[in-house]
């Protein structure tokens, strides 16, 4: 397949393989790769049923000096276990993770979008309950896969503010449920706010708590950031939310700045004080927001992306490409 690499979108490609791994009788077997883009499950598959589907996105990139490079890939590691523990899945080890993720992207090289067009090869590994099964409970058998694509710059011509709407009358999870965990059914959870959103003229929908509705949680997709006045990075604490490895990075990155992290619950009234507003996550790691929507009421920010979050921002990506120094030991080597 000719690719367009630089005018590549954010959608999904056909590419070489994508690579399985089975779990029964109490282990992972050795995996395969398969060329066809399909996979074929027992109508009564646990996954359809029980909602035993868990998924983790990361990213590989061509480097400045022509190397592939992972971002972070034990941190994913590390979250779909957690995911998977909780819903009595069995975990991956980190060896056959890692192993699988370089297998499937070895398999697909010519793949991987070349330096300086802003792409790279998108990741998404997933586990699913494929076991038949009736009764309401944990599956008998479970398929870990894999699969790549190469994917765009998100923003052609330069990052963008978006406009959040805060979506008062749905939850996203409840204050104990799955919210901290990379479950699917939280995602079909935002599906309908995500709509109500875009009706209303909105690219995001803003969460609150679902036991107040009084604390910003997170956005649709990814983690809430706040730069205050006098610089604080500020991101909310709640159980509910998923913990972001590129919240987490961006942390580190402004803690190496000098910024001072504050990672604490963030009333809906402080959001006018904010400078900056962010939403970060995997697919474009930060995205500016540039009015929120509240009821009747418009926060309003800058129309472009705010200094603080451009440096953030050009940092992480930097780092990513091989364009600055990996001080964190972040990046592993594919060849």
């Amino acid at each position: 397949m000719k690719i367009d690499w630089q005018n590549l979108g954010f959608n999904y490609i056909p590419v070489n393989s994508h690579i399985r791994y089975t779990h029964q009788d109490d282990k992972w077997n050795s995996g395969q790769l398969f060329r066809e883009p399909y996979i074929t499950l027992p109508i009564a598959a646990n996954c359809f049923h029980y909602g035993q589907a868990v998924f983790e996105g990361l990213k590989a990139f061509r480097c400045k000096d022509g190397k592939i490079r992972i971002f972070r890939p034990i941190e994913n590691a590390m979250r779909i276990n957690r995911t998977l523990s909780h819903i009595l899945a069995p975990e991956i080890p980190e060896s056959l993770f890692l192993e699988a993720i370089m297998r499937v992207i070895r398999d697909n090289i010519e793949y991987i979008p070349p330096y300086g067009t802003g792409g790279s090869l998108y990741i998404r590994p997933f586990v699913i309950g494929s076991g038949a099964h009736i009764g309401v409970g944990p599956s008998n058998k479970y398929d870990f896969m894999v699969f790549v694509v190469p994917v765009g710059a998100y923003y052609k011509g330069g990052i963008k503010p978006v406009n959040a709407l805060i979506v008062e009358d749905i939850d996203r999870a409840a204050p104990k449920g799955t919210g901290h965990i990379k479950v699917a059914g939280n995602y079909a959870a935002s599906l309908k706010p995500g709509k109500i959103a875009k009706e209303k003229g909105c690219q995001v929908a803003l969460f609150l708590d679902s036991r107040t509705h009084q604390y910003v949680e997170e956005f649709g997709t990814s983690n809430f950031i706040g730069i205050t006045n006098d610089g604080k990075y500020v991101t909310p604490d709640s159980r509910s939310i998923l913990e972001s490895i590129t919240n987490k990075s961006l942390m580190e990155i402004a803690s190496d700045f000098g910024m001072t992290i504050e990672k604490r619950p963030v009333h809906k009234d402080e959001l006018e004080s904010f400078a900056e507003v962010g939403a970060c996550g995997t697919a474009v790691v930060i995205t500016p927001i540039g009015r929120i929507f509240i009821g009747d009421k418009v926060i309003s920010y800058s129309q472009e992306i705010g200094p603080v979050l451009k440096q953030l921002y050009e940092r992480v990506t930097g780092i990513q490409y091989g364009e600055y120094e990996d001080t964190h030991k972040w990046l592993v080597e594919v060849i």
